[in-house]
């Protein structure tokens, strides 16, 4: 008990504590890698002000700056902070123990209410760890489990700060193909039906302020209208007709996504599902549709780049994990990139979003293999940066080191892209972050065999 207090005294301490300054930066004859999708800049140069980028090429158009200039090594890379999207990071700590794990709520009355927003925990040692990698920015957002709705995606940023919602309610995400199946009853045919009836209900639901199946209340006596009932005072859903399957709240909260203000993250995997949801446009004209997982993306490559949806895709999905992914090639994401899909790499298709930077080395090592289909480094990087801070909403100012973009910066004691490749510092509006964490104090406390090392039992 005594320990879990000094604990959470110590996360108390940290969430008060007064916000870091943003420090100026700047750094010459490094390694430069923009994010934008472009080659490294060999002898390059980077300048950070009040939190902003004001320069990042070639050493020779740096700008004059009476700052004094950052030391650094021979084989410093200088590049954009990664942006990890889809991840459930600040959800839950530890995954077997249910008290600390919101990921899910199997039993809840609500789906597409869910908010992440509200529960993201700063102090969560999983952004830490990250943050520690080189992620500077992510979505996080809860799991679907009581429908094929797993709620309302936040954008965050990984700061050692208390303040790590930047953008709430960013995007709702919902599960097709095989899990999506499973939750709506057992077939993908319910699993359609449930979302387009969920998008029609919302759409009625946010036409007029009416609420369908409810008539009018009278106006105040005396006034000769009806005045619209005041969908607030409607709590359940038979009140609102017998056909009407949604709670208020999740009706309210798919609205924003059939006006097309707010991104519809559709989890799916097969190429014949994958043309269903694109149909979905010709229903609900205004839809902001981003396809997750997209395993046989490469079999309609051409149809979802004509419609200009964009991809969150699972970096190497070689083997088939189901009978909709039968189709699954390493070569899937160059494939799509190659019919001009804007393609980012996927975090929740791995056990720790801080590989996101390998995952994208094998896409670069995957294109010198004859007949496979991979990415050049810029690419590469730009799906772990650029392209998902641009489907974040993000677009030129995170995941990019360019004239206005935050200061996310991150020092790399080599190739970021190869296997081995550390950060040595990170910086986040230009703030510089701490990198310890627990597993790196497990690391440091178990390197050699000295027990004079070892803390007393009670220290954590």
């Amino acid at each position: 008990m005594k320990r879990a207090l000094a604990v959470a005294a110590g996360l108390l301490a940290c969430a008060s504590a007064v916000p870091a300054a943003a420090q100026n930066i700047a750094m010459t004859g490094v390694t430069v890698a923009t994010g934008d999708g472009s080659d490294p800049i060999e002898n390059g140069a980077v300048v950070v002000e009040n939190g902003r980028v004001v320069y990042a090429g070639p050493a020779a158009g740096m700008p004059q700056t009476a700052m004094p200039l950052m030391e650094a090594a021979p084989g410093t890379w200088v590049t954009p902070g990664l942006v990890a999207t889809v991840t459930n990071l600040g959800l839950w700590d530890v995954g077997a123990v249910s008290e600390s794990n919101d990921i899910r709520a199997g039993d809840s009355p609500f789906s597409a209410a869910l908010d992440a927003a509200p529960i993201v925990n700063p102090a969560s040692q999983h952004i830490a760890i990250h943050r520690a990698a080189g992620v500077t920015r992510a979505a996080t957002v809860t799991s679907a489990s009581s429908s094929i709705f797993g709620g309302q995606g936040a954008i965050i940023d990984l700061g050692s700060d208390p303040q790590a919602v930047t953008r709430a309610r960013a995007f709702q995400t919902v599960s097709l193909g095989e899990s999506g199946a499973r939750l709506a009853g057992g077939s993908r045919a319910s699993a359609h039906a449930l979302l387009r009836n969920a998008l029609r209900e919302a759409n009625e639901f946010g036409s007029d302020g009416r609420i369908p199946g409810i008539r009018s209340r009278p106006a105040e006596q005396g006034s000769g209208d009806d005045v619209p009932l005041d969908p607030r005072l409607v709590d359940n859903r038979a009140e609102r007709g017998d056909d009407v399957l949604l709670s208020r709240f999740d009706a309210a909260a798919l609205v924003p996504v059939v006006r097309g203000e707010q991104p519809l993250y559709v989890m799916v995997e097969r190429a014949s599902d994958i043309r269903s949801v694109l149909a979905l446009k010709r229903e609900f004209a205004n839809l902001d549709l981003v396809l997750v997982g997209a395993s046989e993306g490469w079999l309609v490559a051409s149809d979802i780049a004509a419609a200009g949806v964009p991809v969150i895709a699972d970096g190497l999905d070689d083997l088939p994990q189901g009978f909709e992914e039968l189709a699954a090639t390493q070569s899937n994401i160059g494939r799509m990139v190659k019919a001009g899909v804007t393609v980012a790499i996927n975090a929740a298709a791995m056990e720790n979003p801080r590989n996101l930077n390998q995952y994208a080395g094998n896409l670069v090592a995957l294109s010198r293999i004859p007949g496979a289909d991979g990415l050049s480094w810029g690419q590469a990087f730009a799906a772990i940066s650029s392209v998902p801070a641009r489907i974040s909403g993000l677009g030129g100012r995170a995941g990019v080191l360019a004239p206005g973009a935050a200061g996310d910066v991150v020092i790399w004691d080599g190739d970021p892209l190869e296997v081995g490749a550390m950060p040595t510092r990170v910086f986040i509006d230009g703030v510089e972050q701490p990198l310890e964490n627990h597993q790196s104090r497990l690391r440091d406390r178990y390197r050699d065999l000295d027990e004079s090392d070892l803390p007393k039992a009670y220290d954590w």
